[in-house]
């Protein structure tokens, strides 16, 4: 009896005979198709070579593919565990060809691999042809098929199409009978859905092309796919029409059995076949880079994971359960999928840690289910509103409520359950309209609503494809936008950034078929990442896929500053003390700032501290590491929270930098530990130089400081080595002896500025090269008056003081042409002040003057005009003050 490791490469061998490439799985989260969630056939990662697109060394190919179910129009989760071939995850084994063989050779290929490849009896299959396509019924015929054997259909059953125009074509399938002991009949009968034909072999063949009035024509390159799901065929090969009943199988529930101490069969089996296929899914999505989240795929993931839970909880186990039956599937599936091991220890962490979560919510849930059931009668369904308020408050979803009464045979509300949801919705709206967003944001928030929110894939890759969800322009939705128009753009899944934590929105470009749209901003709404545009050419449209391509320099030059923005937040934390928290920052393409709490300015030996330290954790080169946890959880494990971030139920915890002495490998302490959802380099070597542009204030006990790194680092380095070079030939010193230089330099200046200062005014006080004013007597107090040139504002003071000590008592006013502007100073001796003083004598010559105000001390006052022509008149003012 063969196991499915022996059936898959029997497989894989027969079509590699037969000149096929073997290629290795695709992911399941496709880039190639932004429609699906998840891969769900063996042909998604040759799509792009069916239709042209693409064009790759080889021209037929076989694969063993990944394939999940579980979301989106490919649901099976509801059923799984309660039917016997019903999975979230299978493998689907497959032979293509790209325009290289047809009809005539797929079809001979399908019946040599099943009837003599695995043996199966001849007499048990029969096949299904699409009531038109006579070339195949021949072809069956021809192999040896019986012709009361061969079954045409006339429905959609036996016709592929990859959407509602593009390639497509008719189908042939193999059928096996598993005999008259299982209720149901052959396909096209009424009772095809037994379980007595089952389906084991798919061939699409892919002639050709449908347009939107429904019209067809030849494809140039006719191509074929087929697909056989290994679950399926091993179940027939192994004597069973139970997929649950092969080696793969049998080994995951065993080792479920054994980890829970619950016999795998009776009552119970239900639970281990959840649990045995539910592992398989939750492990290859983990390997695949796909968390636990609150939406799109990670929701879905969350969703796969809870409902295995859940079973594990009915088989009475009272700790975490699936992260220890991943060994088992490590042996039974790494071989094949050598990304199961690498990620053996991803997979197991996550699956510990959300068990660990799920319990709390489970209890708390199951409690309140009871509670309610115990309110209505045995056959009553659940209330929506009840059903509702588990999933709203205790994050008890849906599926899984209904999962739990169907055990005890009860239904849910569902129509409770959607006008529940829908008044939660209308509340969440009219909340959001009135938080201060954008005036558009209820455009958004119904685009979220009827279609979808948007996954950022930006974490993994900076080019992806995507749906076009919704195009708005002038703050309304549109069908279509064409060359010169500005517009926002809402996808079903980004590698664009959008803003937030003080990280800027990634710039780039969108193609589609129909036209291309420059990105020059990107930001989050309710959800949905919101791509500012300007279609640069031809026209794009709502429905359309988009090839998304973010500009991957500038997010480099982001990434770089968004990670030395962490490792400044710690540096600084460890020179000035745990007072430091941020209040803010940007990191941008070319520059970072970083705002944090702190009273006074940071010294020359603390920055240059702070500096180094950065500059060592990046010479360090350690790996930049994320991890998806509760912010409980992430602040208990020491990560501090950034500014400005909103966190839900759970948060991205980066991590970098190894502490010196404390350990390798997983034992190490980490330097810096934040919450953080922007994106990141891989290593701190990535960053580059990192140089400090000093700090300033930023508002009262907040310190900003402005930094460079990587290219923009190094430019600002060259650029003060040029001014080093500059200085140095101008002063014609070495680098050394600069400082002492320029210093020697000021310190000559400030005597000259001193001497030609006290020039000036000994020549002022000697009346231009005469005889210094006479004072003559006002009102019985001694008056000079005097006009200047050549002097400053700056020198009247002392010059108003040299003239009271000549004079003894008195008072004195001075105005000086300064080019263009006067300035005037009032003096008065301090016996005086009493009966006159100097802002009253200033005044009204400011006045006179052209200006406005002036004032200072009793003894000294200064003021500004603009007109020297009227020196006189001021004088003449300030007299008439003295005569009283």
């Amino acid at each position: 009896m063969p196991t499915l490791n022996e059936i898959r490469s029997t497989f894989l061998n027969y079509f590699a005979k037969q000149g096929h490439e073997v290629v290795p799985s695709g992911p399941l989260v496709p880039r190639n198709d932004p429609t699906l969630m998840f891969t769900n056939s063996g042909m998604v990662q040759f799509k792009n070579l069916f239709t042209g697109l693409e064009h790759r060394d080889y021209k037929r190919a076989t694969s063993a593919q990944k394939c999940v179910r579980a979301g989106g129009k490919h649901n099976d989760l509801d059923n799984v565990g309660y039917t016997v071939r019903h999975h979230t995850f299978f493998e689907m084994m497959g032979n293509f060809s790209f325009g290289d063989y047809f009809k005539k050779e797929a079809i001979p290929f399908a019946w040599e691999l099943v009837t003599r490849e695995f043996g199966i009896d001849k007499s048990r299959l029969l096949t299904t042809v699409y009531h038109t396509d006579d070339e195949a019924f021949e072809i069956w015929k021809k192999v040896g098929v019986p012709e009361d054997r061969i079954i045409r259909i006339a429905t959609s059953d036996n016709f592929w199409q990859m959407g509602p125009t593009g390639p497509c074509g008719p189908c042939t399938e193999i059928f096996y009978d598993h005999g008259d002991h299982i209720w149901g009949g052959p396909p096209g009968s009424a009772e095809e859905d037994g379980d007595r034909f089952i389906e084991i072999w798919n061939v699409v063949f892919m002639q050709n092309e449908q347009f939107e009035d429904g019209s067809l024509r030849e494809l140039d390159m006719q191509s074929i796919d087929t697909g056989m799901g290994l679950e399926r065929i091993g179940a027939l090969l192994q004597g069973s029409h139970d997929n649950y009943d092969t080696d793969l199988f049998r080994a995951l529930i065993e080792a479920s059995a054994e980890a829970s101490g619950v016999d795998p069969f009776g009552d119970h089996n239900v639970h281990h076949r959840v649990i045995a296929d539910h592992l398989r899914s939750t492990s290859f999505l983990i390997a695949d880079g796909v968390m636990p989240s609150n939406d799109g795929r990670g929701y879905v993931l969350r969703r796969i994971m809870r409902r295995a839970m859940r079973h594990a909880h009915l088989l009475g186990v009272k700790d975490p359960l699936m992260y220890r039956l991943v060994p088992a599937l490590v042996r039974q599936m790494g071989e094949a999928y050598p990304e199961l091991g690498r990620a053996q220890t991803l997979i197991e962490e996550t699956l510990q840690l959300e068990e660990t979560r799920f319990k709390q919510t489970l209890d708390r849930g199951l409690k309140l289910l009871d509670e309610e059931l115990d309110k209505l009668d045995d056959s009553a369904a659940l209330p929506g509103d009840a059903a509702f308020k588990l999933y709203d408050t205790y994050g008890f979803p849906l599926d899984l409520t209904q999962d739990a009464l169907r055990e005890k045979g009860r239904s849910v509300d569902i129509e409770g359950f959607d006008a529940a949801m829908a008044e939660q919705k209308a509340k969440a709206r009219a909340a959001w309209a009135g938080s201060g967003e954008a005036a558009d944001a209820t455009i958004w928030f119904e685009v979220a609503e009827n279609k979808g929110t948007t996954e950022f894939l930006g974490y993994d890759t900076e080019t992806a494809e995507g749906q076009i969800l919704a195009l708005v322009k002038d703050g309304e939705e549109v069908a279509a936008a064409s060359a010169g128009d500005s517009l926002q753009i809402a996808l079903n899944q980004t590698p664009f950034y959008g803003e937030s934590g003080g990280q800027v929105g990634d710039t780039g470009t969108l193609r589609t078929d129909g036209g291309v749209a420059r990105i020059i901003d990107t930001r989050k709404t309710a959800g949905v990442f919101i791509h500012f545009a300007e279609v640069v050419e031809g026209t794009i449209s709502t429905g359309e896929g988009a090839l998304l391509e973010v500009d991957q320099d500038r997010r480099a030059a982001i990434r770089a500053n968004h990670s030395a923005t962490h490792l400044l937040h710690e540096a600084l934390r460890q020179a000035l003390g745990d007072h430091v928290a941020q209040r803010g920052s940007l990191n941008a393409a070319d520059r970072l700032r970083f705002d944090f709490s702190h009273a006074k300015a940071l010294s020359p030996e603390e920055l240059a501290q702070v500096e180094a330290e950065v500059n060592d954790y990046i010479r360090q080169n350690s790996a930049v590491e994320t991890r998806i946890m509760t912010p409980d959880d992430a602040r208990e494990l020491g990560a501090r929270a950034l500014f400005g971030e909103k966190y839900g139920d759970e948060v991205r915890v980066v991590s970098m930098g190894v502490l010196p002495g404390s350990g390798k490998g997983a034992d190490h302490a980490t330097y810096s530990l934040e919450l953080c959802g922007g994106t990141h380099v891989k290593r701190t070597g990535d960053i580059g130089e990192f140089v400090l542009l000093g700090d300033s204030a930023s508002s009262a006990g907040v310190r900003r400081i402005e930094a460079l790194t990587g290219p923009g680092a190094e430019a600002y380095v060259a650029r003060m080595r040029g001014i080093l070079a500059d200085l140095q030939g101008e002063l014609k010193a070495a680098p050394e002896e600069l400082i002492d230089r320029v210093r020697a330099d000021q310190h000559r200046i400030k005597e000259l500025t001193n001497e030609l200062a006290q020039l000036r005014r000994e020549l002022a006080m000697a009346g231009g090269g005469g005889a210094a004013p006479e004072a003559k007597e006002i009102g019985g107090v001694k008056f000079v008056a005097q006009v200047l040139s050549g002097v400053t504002g700056k020198d009247l003071p002392p010059l108003i003081d040299e003239h009271k000590v000549r004079i003894g008592s008195g008072a004195v006013l001075l105005i000086a042409d300064t080019g263009g502007k006067v300035a005037v100073a009032a003096g008065v001796t301090p016996d005086l002040t009493d009966k006159i003083k100097a802002p009253d004598l200033l005044r009204p010559a400011v006045a006179a003057l052209g200006g406005k105000g002036g004032g200072g001390r009793p003894d000294m006052a200064q003021g500004g005009g603009s007109d020297i022509t009227q020196a006189d008149a001021a004088i003449a003012a300030a007299e008439k003050v003295l005569e009283g």
